[in-house]
């Protein structure tokens, strides 16, 4: 792994990029504040060429099925990128610009890239995924975890869904949409007109994570950290809501995070 460690700067906000630790944002800081969970698993990392679980591990590509391994037994969850060092491809004071070979054990060549862009006031995260031949189908988001507290209340979380997807037991979509439900979370929710959610530490942040996408995973079941995760589909989109990626068609995706102090 790669110990690149790549800091953008704009106004007082800073931004961590590890290339080497699954091309993910490893902090984020306004004023010298930390906004995201530190540790080598958190931060926020690209969701890629899948997000979520992926039931038993597996998907259709045509007649074929297609094994991952179950690296959240028993499923797989959140793509093959994460785990694996990506490249820089540039940087400035505030950008940079990775890319990830899609390779074992996705059975398909293709190329993810991800820029980081950081302002004064948000960080625009973007992504694109290339087939290098063969079509297949692909998901991709991000997976951001938010600090629960940073020194004074608890966040809160701030959205209006269109429906929610229900979870059966085993943590998976049912494909029934329902009324959206109270938390504690670690659900699908459907924004139809773009993912919008707000996040507030009562006097002192006011952080909104946006995204043309119509999908987002909350998940606020741990103590430490809230997770607001937009996505091109829900969990096991690769069997429900496939997106084709072909040689002329890439998938594209962003977020921006937009802070304002309070």
């Amino acid at each position: 792994m790669s110990d690149e460690h790549i800091t953008l700067t704009a106004g007082d906000a800073e931004v961590d990029v590890l290339p080497g630790n699954g091309g993910r944002v490893g902090g984020l800081r306004l004023g010298g504040v930390e906004l995201l969970r530190q540790g080598e698993r958190f931060g926020c990392f690209p969701m890629v060429p899948w997000c979520g679980r992926l039931r038993d591990g597996r998907f259709m590509d045509g007649g074929t099925v297609r094994q991952m391994p179950l690296n959240a037994p028993p499923h797989a969850i959140h793509g093959t990128a994460r785990n694996a060092p990506w490249r820089t491809a540039r940087k400035s004071t505030d950008e940079a610009v990775l890319t990830y070979d899609l390779t074992d054990p996705w059975p398909y060549p293709g190329r993810v890239t991800q820029q980081v862009a950081l302002t004064e006031d948000a960080l625009t995260l973007t992504m694109s995924v290339e087939a290098h031949g063969s079509s297949f189908p692909a998901q991709l988001g991000w997976h951001p975890w938010f600090l629960r507290n940073l020194g004074g209340e608890d966040v809160t979380i701030d959205f209006e869904p269109a429906w929610q997807e229900e979870r059966g037991e085993d943590h998976l979509p049912t494909g029934r949409r329902i009324d959206p439900r109270p938390g504690p979370w670690d659900d699908c929710f459907g924004m139809p007109g773009g993912v919008d959610v707000t996040l507030t530490w009562p006097g002192q942040l006011q952080l909104k994570v946006t995204s043309r996408e119509e999908w987002v995973v909350v998940y606020d079941e741990q103590a430490e950290a809230v997770c607001v995760e937009p996505q091109t589909g829900p969990p096991d989109g690769l069997n429900t809501h496939p997106r084709l990626v072909t040689p002329l068609e890439p998938l594209e995706a962003s977020t921006t995070w937009t802070w304002t102090r309070l």
